[in-house]
């Protein structure tokens, strides 16, 4: 059953039941009910009433408890990646017309950015102002692994959480974490359904070390928790994965190839394991616990929320959770003229399951073939010994481009394993794409690396030139 959607999410909350509920951070923790009971902000909150407003901080705690604040009473927020370049922030202050900026850093900061700077952050203090009639606020969040400024998608409360249900009771408390930063599309999901469930929430900190965050978490209590492939990866590479034992555990943000699915059903046999399709712009499409990596076809067949087609390969989605629109002067319009959104994700239909096989502008052209690196990775990452891949091109003068692999191995694969064990390892991951793949397909050379860059957002970074 879904929520009864909130009109103002520090209104729904001061409804709702908080006895115990926190939200966790790396340097403090606080109640909601002390969160809703006062306020962050250096001012009044009435004086930000009707008002466009970027919420720009370094912490993600800091973020937060502005949104419970200022949702319901700012006309629009704006919520800013951490990672936001500064020399994009005056074309999106313009942009979004902003008003104000609050935000936990030296106002000096934006002292080029003819805005007023208002203070937020812990303690929370006593709210001695009056309470106003809720309006419908924006909420706005920045695209992420786009080339120059960043698009601003607006989206209503509504609409994000849409997809979220009222889950089972239980016999514990529920406490949520999540790899995301809440300032992204896949981080504020969690935040939400935190929010508008009976649950905590762990927040996560940029440069912590993961041995740390995972102990951080197994000290919080955390039953479920989200992250993209890379992110899972990362943790069950790590010596203490097993410091935390989930009931719920779900993937989103890149393609869960059966490797990584099979992997976490390995490390954590109790916890149910989900993967669920997303993006920013078209939202919350579906999400799957079968434990197969693709979805059922009978998915695209309708749902009542949710419509989605497949044209020329790629995914569209019409659906009551996804954005309303782009922001700014020049603004390219949101759906195409049937009211559907196409995310740039390619997939396959093979039986009666579709196959993500990759995003459109990642394709690598191999004498005018096209080869998605993420299908390769899903096949390198079968091997055993094989932890993580990133697939990607290198220029030939021949062929264009042609196809080649860095591989993370397994911690079983040490290199003492005699001397040539590492080109007899590579011989296998080759082989193994040879009786899978068409030889365009297969990596031309496969290099074994310690780690792999992953981004803010969680997601492998990808380099194709």
């Amino acid at each position: 059953m879904a929520h009864t959607r909130p009109r103002a999410l520090g209104g729904f909350l001061r409804g709702a039941g908080l006895a115990g509920r926190r939200i966790m951070g790396v340097d403090a923790s606080v109640s909601l009910d002390a969160i809703t009971a006062g306020t962050c902000l250096a001012v009044d909150r009435q004086t930000l009433a009707g008002r466009s407003v970027l919420i720009a901080t370094d912490d993600q705690m800091t973020a937060a408890l502005a949104l419970i604040e200022l949702d319901g009473v700012a006309r629009r927020m704006v919520l800013s990646p951490p990672d936001l370049r500064p020399d994009y922030l005056a074309a999106i202050v313009d942009d979004a017309e902003i008003d104000a900026i609050v935000s936990d850093r030296d106002p000096e900061t934006f002292a080029a950015i003819d805005r007023p700077v208002v203070g937020c952050g812990l303690p929370v203090a006593a709210y001695e102002g009056s309470p106003s009639e809720p309006c419908a606020t924006e909420w706005v969040l920045l695209t992420s692994g786009t080339t120059g400024v960043p698009k601003m998608v607006v989206h209503s409360l509504d609409g994000l959480t849409a997809a979220i249900t009222t889950p089972p009771p239980r016999d514990k408390p529920t406490v949520w974490a999540t790899f995301y930063d809440i300032r992204r599309y896949g981080g504020l999901q969690i935040f939400l359904r935190a929010m508008l469930g009976d649950s905590s929430l762990v927040l996560s900190h940029a440069g912590e070390p993961i041995v740390d965050h995972l102990h951080r978490l197994a000290a919080s209590g955390v039953t479920h928790i989200s992250g993209t492939p890379s992110h899972w990866r990362r943790t069950i590479m790590c010596a203490t994965a097993n410091a935390i034992a989930p009931d719920y555990i779900r993937l989103s943000g890149e393609i869960a190839d059966q490797a990584i699915l099979n992997a976490l059903h390995d490390t954590y046999p109790d916890a149910a394991i989900g993967h669920a399709y997303a993006s920013t712009e078209a939202g919350v499409g579906f999400a799957v616990d079968d434990g197969l990596e693709g979805f059922p076809a009978s998915l695209i067949e309708g749902g009542r929320d949710v419509s989605m087609k497949v044209e020329d390969g790629s995914l569209r989605i019409r659906s009551l959770r996804g954005a309303d629109r782009y922001l700014g002067r020049n603004a390219e319009p949101l759906t195409d003229a049937d009211g559907f959104i196409d995310p740039g994700d390619m997939i396959e239909r093979r039986g009666d399951r579709f196959y993500f096989v990759g995003r459109r502008g990642g394709i690598i052209n191999v004498g005018g073939l096209k080869v998605h690196p993420e299908e390769v990775e899903a096949v390198i990452n079968r091997h055993q010994g094989v932890r993580m891949s990133l697939v990607k091109a290198r220029k030939s003068p021949i062929m264009g481009s042609i196809v080649v692999a860095e591989v993370v191995l397994n911690d079983n694969q040490p290199a003492a394993s005699g001397e040539g064990w590492d080109d007899a390892l590579k011989d296998e991951i080759i082989h193994l794409c040879r009786g899978t793949l068409p030889q365009h397909k297969v990596p031309a050379t496969i290099r074994f690396v310690p780690t792999l860059t992953v981004t803010a957002a969680g997601k492998l970074a990808r380099d194709h030139a």
